[in-house]
């Protein structure tokens, strides 16, 4: 099993501790805006939860391991959901620097707030021209748009004769791109997922790297992961913290809760076993998940079969860590009865926030059915596996 070093994260988890009363001011704006008040998007910049993933060669400090970077997920979203995602999403595609030109990933992220939007959900065109691509696409779900720097866009390369390639990541500036106010929605709603748009822009050849199997240009481990893999363990650990948050809320409020009926709420067996079976439920898809993610970083040198099979677990893993953050949620708000209705009840928030955050493909019960066909000795099926 991989271990967490505290040491190395006991600074972000400080700093996310720290960061409580200021999300606490602006959390309602969350809602209304549909994105982060730009000062605690500042915050989390200056906190480096950007960062977590650069490569250490450019500045990134620490570097971190997947399981370390699980874990400050995890603390972030039990602070607030849209906050560990934008945090996911934003420290995750800072392992992009370690697929770049060093002098590119030195520029983008000289700047203290660098933020890379990524988008997968669509396929752009890439047309090759000297230098690089004429790029062309709209793209959803680009999670941090009020606050990106770059946005990060799958396109098909396409020929003179109308052939298509595997797609390529493409990275371009905030000024090339147009962000669409699509934004509306129940859960999560602080992240600013809009859809963005680029008509016919240049996109030079340094600014690109494959999609499936990207040339890694530093020598990390975490940028030898495949990143069909790496992608979905990113965000994951968001559903945890999603749940652990709501676990803290209910034992708070269990705590201090008013008798029913004669009865205090923290003497009722059933409350009781709900938390019980709330934690169980938490440490074993969080165990499960990094089990996942040791198996895959061992089989990273061995044959590509055992690899197949190490990169099939870890996406199960992932959407069984969804499946229980979802459970235990809604087991929680059930026990809280009506007053996880109101808006005033972070339960009732950490309710809408993991109905949105499950519904993300990297979390889809489908890598069951890859999973399954795998062990029955069939191709996977999966288009995106």
């Amino acid at each position: 099993m991989l271990a967490v070093t505290i040491s190395r994260i006991a600074g972000y988890l400080d700093a996310i501790e720290k960061l409580a009363p200021l999300v606490a001011e602006h959390r309602t704006a969350f809602d209304r805006e549909r994105r982060l008040p730009d000062v605690v998007f500042r915050a989390l910049a200056e906190a480096g939860l950007f960062r977590l993933w650069l490569p250490a060669a450019i500045g990134g400090v620490p570097e971190l391991s997947p399981v370390e970077f699980m874990s400050v997920v995890e603390a972030a979203s039990a602070l607030d959901g849209s906050i560990g995602w934008i945090v996911a999403n934003g420290g995750g595609m800072s392992r992009v620097a370690g697929y770049l030109p060093e002098p590119v990933a030195r520029e983008w992220f000289a700047d203290p707030e660098a933020f890379i939007v990524s988008a997968t959900g669509a396929i752009g065109s890439a047309q090759p021209v000297p230098g690089g691509y004429r790029v062309s696409g709209r793209w959803p779900f680009g999670s941090g748009s009020s606050h990106a720097t770059r946005f990060m866009g799958l396109a098909a390369v396409t020929d003179g004769n109308g052939a298509v390639s595997a797609p390529i990541c493409c990275y371009v500036s905030r000024e090339q791109v147009t962000v669409h106010d699509t934004w509306h929605v129940s859960g999560l709603r602080g992240t600013a997922s809009n859809d963005f748009e680029a008509h016919d822009i240049f996109v030079p050849a340094d600014h690109t790297h494959d999609f499936i199997a990207p040339r890694a240009t530093q020598s990390g481990i975490i940028y030898r992961l495949p990143g069909l893999s790496i992608f979905p363990w990113s965000i994951t650990g968001t559903t945890l913290g999603i749940a652990s948050g709501a676990l803290a809320a209910f034992t708070e409020q269990t705590k201090q809760g008013k008798a029913r009926f004669g009865v205090r709420l923290q003497d009722r067996e059933l409350v009781a076993s709900a938390i019980g079976r709330a934690e169980a439920m938490i440490g074993a898809a969080r165990a499960y998940l990094a089990r996942g993610m040791t198996d895959l970083l061992a089989a990273l040198d061995d044959d590509a079969e055992r690899q197949k099979r190490a990169r099939a677990r870890l996406r199960i893993a992932c959407a069984y860590a969804a499946e229980s953050s979802a459970s235990v949620v809604q087991m929680l708000t059930t026990e809280a009865g009506a007053s996880a209705i109101f808006e005033s009840n972070s339960l009732e928030r950490a309710g809408r926030d993991i109905n949105a955050a499950v519904k993300h493909i990297a979390m889809n019960p489908q890598s069951y059915v890859i999973a399954g066909r795998l062990a029955l000795g069939l191709d996977p099926g999966g288009l995106r596996f």
